[in-house]
């Protein structure tokens, strides 16, 4: 049963600006005039002129001369009731920056992580830009009004229907040490069905502090009947250097991320078999877990890459060379995940 609605208003990772990080998110129930969730703040109003002149119907209503401005850019993202940050880098914020100060509707919270906040402070600073965001909810003079979610394993409601619970993930490496990003478990409160929304992330294999298989680990259990849908990022082509990924995933790195998801659940169900009263197994070491043992183990999953990075080098869209490049890697490990690109303009049901 279909929990969500999406339109990508941008999926790419740079250096492109006509198509980066933005996601428009509403619950399936819901008409898109009750509210939206942006999910990161990339590309905006621009790249959404673009989509509706291309796709009137987008929104599911074309407008009329009687409404001639039921979906415009500033109609839909003056309707947007909350923006959900996985961190405070310019590809994954600059459309809110651009439009803090003309967005209308009611006022609109602003959900990361304490550290995206505070980023992104630096920014709405009076220098950077003008101070347009504050922590104060009674304050009517702001628009927008920062709150932290924090890495405690609790979901927390961000609109109706709808609560998230944030992980941490690493992103490289910057002069402070470890720069942290953020991954989200989106939650449809009815239903419980959930997807994952990974921001900008480093292999666990490069990384000081491995931390995605903590988010593997919390998923595993709920594939496929709960968690059938994962966003995450593939920045680079195949071939990469190890050392030239900047906190990124290519694609041989994010083949062993789901290597690593499905052998995750292999164990998950096998743990739930025992309980379940079935003869225990010996204890099974993860590396000692043959091939064949992951076979079908995920089924059912769809991964939607995004965040590719244009390289003006190809023919065809950077994400879908890397996409190909993906399923090649993955064919022989025959997880039985449907691997997908997340294309500018795309609408997805989760």
């Amino acid at each position: 049963m279909a929990a969500f609605d999406m339109i990508v208003v941008g999926s790419g990772g740079g250096p492109d600006e006509t198509n980066l990080s933005g996601y428009l998110l509403k619950p399936c129930e819901a008409a898109w005039n009750d509210g939206i969730i942006a999910l990161e703040a990339g590309s905006g109003l621009g790249a959404l002129r673009h989509i509706i002149k291309r796709d009137p119907n987008i929104f599911g209503e074309r407008p009329t001369d009687a409404n001639p401005a039921s979906f415009t850019p500033l109609t839909v993202y003056s309707n947007v009731k909350c923006f959900l940050l996985t961190h405070a880098h310019l590809d994954h914020i600059g459309s809110l920056v651009m439009t803090a100060g003309t967005l209308g509707g009611a006022r609109k919270r602003i959900y990361g992580s304490a550290q995206t906040l505070t980023d992104l402070e630096t920014v709405f600073s009076g220098r950077v830009w003008p101070k347009l965001a504050s922590y104060d909810e009674n304050n009517p003079l702001f628009q927008l009004v920062y709150h932290a979610l924090h890495a405690d394993g609790k979901y927390e409601a961000i609109f109706p229907d709808i609560s998230v619970r944030i992980m941490t993930v690493n992103h490289g490496m910057n002069d402070s040490g470890q720069y942290d990003g953020a991954c989200f478990f989106i939650r449809h409160d009815p239903t419980n069905h959930e997807f994952i929304f990974f921001g900008d992330v480093e292999p666990d294999s490069l990384s000081v502090k491995p931390r995605n298989i903590t988010i593997w680990r919390a998923a595993a259990p709920k594939i496929p009947h709960d968690i059938s849908t994962i966003f995450i990022e593939c920045s680079y082509q195949a071939g990469r250097p190890d050392g030239e990924l900047y906190g990124h995933l290519s694609p041989v790195h994010l083949v062993q991320e789901l290597v690593t998801l499905a052998t995750e659940v292999v164990i998950a169900r096998k743990a739930r078999k025992s309980r379940s009263g079935s003869r225990p197994r010996k204890k099974q070491r993860k590396n000692s877990m043959s091939p064949e043992a992951l076979h079908g183990a995920l089924e059912g999953v769809k991964v939607y890459i995004m965040h590719c990075k244009e390289q003006f080098s190809t023919e065809r869209p950077i994400n879908h060379v890397i996409g190909d490049q993906c399923r090649e890697l993955l064919a022989p490990h025959q997880l039985g995940v449907e691997l997908l690109t997340a294309d500018q303009g795309m609408k997805i049901v989760i």
